[in-house]
């Protein structure tokens, strides 16, 4: 029996996994959600002797089900293939006793966005063919960096498609800038905007909801569809990893069957923290779901009071695609602990709307109970990258070292004992400088592309391709607007006209 989905703001219509992957965010402006979670049909034991590729089909299919085992399997083996440098995808490595980090940053762009926006390509156009849609789709997104990036590579040259991606004016690294507008495809537009991730974000969202800009896009062949978290065919692939790294746990004898574990996670749009959640509902033997913030805390605030709150000053951080106070994918949480309430969830979204924060009831508080908070400082976050280096050798990310110190306080505090997987979602080459000054505060003074070799030599790792493919790439795109000139830009863009 199929798997239908529904909007987290009406819960009377249902939609196929492939109409929902198409049309990315619901027509009420909503999200789609699975009617329920599926349970896993297999055992550990069998999943820990899959690769990456066979764990993905085996919790893909589950949430996926219009969608044959031929095509599924296709789009699975043209994402996860020679465009990773790594033969595992997402490897798993022992830090220290019992902590754990998952590299989700093996693919073309050295982010964790290209674990879900690999395929989703692949999804989106078999969807489309499943559904007889004849208009060039328009995939448009907005980035906190590396979503960005990540989209632009698996969209790039896609037949039957067009890519535009805002991000930020100095709201990303430079290597994350660098990246998006020396992006070449004929299909592909990048515009840079005077605001915040949270103004690009919200901006989006708004020309998804314009039902005068969706006519004229339809009377020109085209429709919207999005690359962000937002899309159910983003979270789906998330969910694979968290499978999969315990899976290698048991098969690594670092755990025993049915030993619960722990997953820390740095958590800008929740995204990424929401499909490890949907992995423990399909039963991965998941105790604790830590949240990592920066100091842009929002959800450590949430978690800890019950109170969302947007209302204060944006932090520009060393770690910018957690830069967020609007964090999208909570709304799918909110739903789930709404008791599935579509009518509480849209009264909670347009208090957040209208007022810039909502309370939950002290009866979905108590279904919170999963989740912890914790957030680093920019001191703690240098701190995290020195200490692990100098302890291990191992070099991280300023994303990542977020979730090593959150995941050390919580350990410290909570004597809690279970062993710790960390979602590791960027590579230090990506953020080379905070990286390198927190790991030595002389390299300051040093030129980014020398610290490149710096980093090469300290992390005994090689400059990923992303990186040396950018050093001498001609800048390809220039666009900037306002953030009240987006829906103009879009236009011009796709050269569209307006009434």
């Amino acid at each position: 029996m199929d798997l239908l989905y529904k909007s987290t703001r009406n819960a009377e219509k249902t939609v196929t996994a492939s109409e929902a992957i198409l049309k990315g965010l619901a027509e009420d402006g909503g999200l789609f959600v699975p009617v329920e979670i599926p349970k896993l049909d297999l055992s550990m034991d069998e999943l820990k002797e899959m690769s990456y590729q066979e764990t993905a089909y085996e919790v893909m299919k589950l949430f996926l089900t219009d969608f044959t085992e031929e095509e599924l399997k296709h789009c699975i083996a043209s994402a996860y293939d020679a465009k990773f440098d790594t033969t595992e995808i997402a490897p798993l490595v022992k830090i220290r006793d019992g902590v754990y980090h998952l590299e989700l940053f093996h693919g073309a762009t050295i982010a964790f966005k290209d674990m879900a926006l690999s395929i989703l390509p692949h999804l989106l156009t078999t969807a489309a063919r499943k559904n007889q849609v004849t208009n060039d789709i328009v995939i448009l997104t907005a980035t906190s960096g590396d979503t960005g990036k990540a989209a632009l590579a698996g969209f790039a040259d896609v037949p039957g498609t067009k890519i535009i991606v805002f991000y930020p004016k100095n709201g990303v690294s430079k290597v994350q800038e660098l990246q998006m507008v020396t992006q070449k495809g004929a299909n592909t537009a990048v515009v840079a905007i005077h605001g915040n991730f949270d103004n690009a974000q919200t901006g989006v969202k708004q020309l998804f909801e314009d039902k005068e800009l969706e006519k004229e896009l339809a009377d020109a062949g085209y429709q919207f569809s999005s690359a962000n978290s937002i899309n159910i065919g983003r979270l789906v692939p998330q969910v694979v990893y968290y499978v999969y790294a315990y899976a290698k746990l048991l098969q690594k004898g670092e755990i025993a069957a049915g030993e619960e574990i722990n997953v820390t996670v740095p958590t800008g749009n929740f995204g990424n923290i929401l499909a490890a959640y949907y992995a423990k509902q399909m039963g991965v033997p998941i105790t604790k779901l830590i949240c990592a913030s920066n100091e842009n805390k929002v959800l450590f605030d949430f978690f800890r009071t019950g109170v969302y709150d947007k209302n204060r000053e944006f932090v520009l951080t060393s770690s910018p695609s957690m830069d967020i106070l609007i964090s999208s994918n909570l709304e799918r949480l909110i739903y789930q602990i709404a008791g599935q309430s579509a009518n509480k969830n849209l009264e909670l979204m347009d208090a957040l709307k209208t007022a810039g924060t909502y309370a939950i009831t002290p009866e979905m508080k108590k279904e919170l109970q999963d989740f912890v908070g914790g957030y680093a400082t920019e001191a703690d976050t240098r701190q995290a990258i020195h200490e692990t280096y100098a302890d291990t050798g191992y070099v991280m990310d300023t994303h990542t070292a977020v979730a090593s110190h959150v995941c050390n306080v919580y350990r410290q505090e909570s004597g809690d004992s279970h062993k710790m997987v960390i979602a590791s979602t960027a590579s230090p080459y990506k953020f080379v400088r905070s990286v390198m000054t927190a790991i030595d505060e002389n390299y300051a003074s040093v030129d980014e592309l020398e610290l490149m070799e710096d980093l090469k030599k300290v992390s005994k790792t090689e400059i990923p391709k992303a990186i040396q493919d950018i050093l001498d790439a001609q800048i390809l795109h220039r666009r900037e607007c306002d953030v009240d000139q987006m829906k103009a830009t879009v236009r011009e863009i796709l050269k569209v006209e307006g009434k």
